[in-house]
């Protein structure tokens, strides 16, 4: 990190007190990295609705794109040995954790190379080597998870926290509540993210929900809770490291709500009537892949250094897609197996004599 420029940023605390930070902006080339993971997350999933289009990918497809900034941000606060889990848009938060970018495309196209080997789909990405527990479809019900694994982790002293993505509409449920109170009550190491891009599937906050700041209903539990731009990496990575700081040391969870828009519908084959088309583009004015580029620039970056980033996202984008259509698809043998940890078909055949 460079301390040559300090960013200040305040949080809100449960009895509503602002508190004051200071830490040392990323350096240029942590920049850089987080510059190309954002693009490389765009890329991505541009190709991958593409593909959708085209009949290459099945089931649904619930695209990042627009709110790339809080996996950017987030992840890279985090320790490799803590715990990710995540919801149905998971595509970005894979790819900043590190998963090999051309088996998640395998995965979409339901190949055996897939990370799941072409069983999860687009909704279940999911890597144990590196602590990705995986995306789930059931809205809030993956939050039991996290906290199950915080649990874990507190019982045998494992130094980890567990961080949880989840979009507002989770925390309409009650699922949502219980998690929160155990957490609480607990002390548990787990961060509650919340990526609040304005609507659960097609049905926008102020219709679903009394309490429009969501970072509010952690105060249900005394948990200590900020609100911060989405659309801000920097932002997001400064409030999850103070986020980490407190829950790592001892002092219970930690709930982040994230302000951010999807620049897409609920899922590609969501047509997206229900949104005013100039509310999007006022919320792409502040791109947050724009808003890094426009840092680098600053620190001195010229325009040539950064479409020389971009043309290798669109090399290793070119050898993503070519990876996931030259794959096989799996055998048809293999139809029972990954499900049991005995496959049933197998425990019910008969030993030879």
């Amino acid at each position: 990190m460079s301390t040559a420029a300090v960013k200040k940023a305040g949080k809100a605390s449960p009895n509503g007190e602002a508190q004051v930070s200071e830490r040392p902006m990323p350096d240029r080339e942590t920049l850089q990295q987080w510059y190309r993971e954002m693009v490389l997350i765009r890329r991505f999933e541009e190709e991958a609705r593409v593909a959708y289009q085209q009949g290459k990918i099945g089931g649904f497809l619930h695209l990042y794109i627009g709110e790339e900034a809080i996996a950017v941000g987030a992840i890279h606060a985090l320790r490799p040995q803590d715990h990710i889990v995540t919801h149905y848009r998971d595509h970005g938060h894979a790819l900043v954790r590190g998963l090999d970018p051309q088996r998640l495309m395998a995965e979409l196209y339901g190949k055996a190379t897939g990370v799941a080997k072409g069983r999860g789909g687009s909704m279940h990405f999911a890597d144990t080597s590196k602590n990705f527990w995986g995306g789930y479809a059931i809205v809030a019900g993956h939050l039991t998870i996290a906290v199950g694994l915080a649990l874990a982790a507190q019982r045998t002293k494992e130094d980890r926290v567990a961080m949880v993505f989840f979009g507002d509409g989770s925390t309409d449920n009650g699922q949502f509540y219980e998690c929160l109170n155990l957490a609480a009550l607990w002390k548990l190491p787990v961060i509650f993210m919340c990526e609040n891009n304005q609507y659960g599937m097609g049905v926008a906050i102020e219709k679903a929900s009394a309490v429009l700041d969501v970072h509010h209903k952690a105060r249900m539990a005394n948990i200590e809770s900020v609100q911060v731009d989405g659309m801000n990496a920097l932002a997001v990575h400064e409030a999850v490291q103070q986020a980490v700081e407190y829950t790592r040391s001892g002092k219970g969870p930690y709930f982040i709500e994230a302000l951010c828009y999807r620049y897409q519908g609920h899922s590609v084959a969501d047509p997206d009537k229900y949104r005013d088309p100039e509310k999007l583009e006022e919320w792409k004015k502040r791109d947050a892949i724009e808003r890094v580029r426009s840092l680098l620039v600053e620190q001195g970056l010229t325009d040539e250094d950064i479409a020389l980033i971009n043309a290798d996202v669109e090399r290793q984008i070119k050898e993503i897609v070519a990876f996931a259509e030259a794959s096989p698809a799996p055998d048809i043998s293999t139809l029972y197996d990954h499900t049991y940890a005995e496959p049933e078909h197998q425990a019910m055949v008969a030993p030879a004599t």
